[in-house]
């Protein structure tokens, strides 16, 4: 996908600390982090509830959100490797995708901010790792990223090309986009009053952001290049529930599914690549 440089006045980044859990960081762990640890538990290897209880009790322990940051600039920050930079070149993009569309329904808008972090780091929703994969957290807006999960992306799970990337940023920011519709905290509620839908609310959710990638890339069809929409559905399909169960040498428990199956994180990417359209992407009905 051909995307153009980056405006460092039009995007939000941060760069982390590495290593380790520097800090606390309060909050609830938000939609994508959750889900995102399950996935990291799968394809590394950890047990999804001990890596989730560890989670929710390094957050018992701790208070405020204090995200680490430095004093680096956007510029420097997007330039430090080469997935940094794509990484802000489709955030730029997706800004300027996004919050037209919302000024347009007289919604207000906020960008999120690109977190780059090595090793661990804490967010408003906690503490992460980078064994658990990118994450949105909806208390501080923010889209934390590893780079160095987009080698795993290619060498382990063998989803190949810059679109794979970009379909990784582009998830991610659809879990923001539901956050300021208020999406997020409606299935929280729900969650809560229904346990025993929680995880059937959260696959809706997931294949909801996958659309909103989708569409994100089909309102710039001009900027596709061949062979692009065959590395956003292999990536797609590369981390589907199902697949990543059976990967783990895991007999495959739909009941247990957080982000959906690998047919349907394909079909809903694609409806949202085909139409560019986002009132296609509703999961809930």
């Amino acid at each position: 996908m051909r995307l153009t440089r980056f405006d460092p006045d039009n995007i939000r980044v941060t760069g982390g600390s590495s290593g380790g859990f520097p800090g606390g960081g309060g909050g609830k762990l938000g939609c994508g982090t959750l889900v995102i640890a399950l996935i990291g538990a799968l394809v590394f290897g950890i047990d999804p509830g001990q890596m989730i209880g560890t989670l929710q009790g390094v957050q018992q322990q701790t208070s405020a959100p204090s995200p680490q940051t430095d004093a680096k600039s956007e510029e420097q920050l997007c330039s430090a490797n080469a997935y940094a930079l794509e990484s802000c070149n489709a955030l730029d993009s997706l800004n300027l995708t996004w919050q037209p569309l919302f000024e347009q329904a007289r919604i207000a808008f906020d960008q999120p901010t690109l977190h780059f972090y090595s090793g661990g780091t804490t967010s408003g929703c906690g503490a992460a790792e980078s064994a658990m994969g990118p994450f949105y957290c909806p208390p501080d807006q923010g889209i934390y990223i590893d780079t160095s999960f987009y080698d795993q992306l290619d060498k382990q799970l063998g989803a190949k090309g810059d679109f794979a990337r970009y379909y990784v940023i582009a998830h991610e920011y659809g879990h923001h986009v539901q956050s300021l519709l208020g999406l997020n905290a409606k299935v929280r509620k729900e969650q809560e009053q229904n346990p025993s839908q929680a995880n059937a609310l959260q696959v809706r959710m997931e294949l909801q952001a996958d659309c909103y990638a989708g569409v994100w890339a089909g309102k710039h069809r001009d900027l596709i290049e061949p062979g692009d929409m065959e590395e956003g559905l292999t990536a797609a399909s590369a981390i589907g529930d199902d697949t990543l169960m059976k990967n783990a040498g895991q007999s495959v428990n739909p009941e247990s599914f957080t982000h959906g199956s690998s047919a349907e994180r394909m079909r809903w990417l694609k409806r949202g690549l085909e139409t560019g359209n986002e009132d296609a992407c509703d999961t809930f009905t």
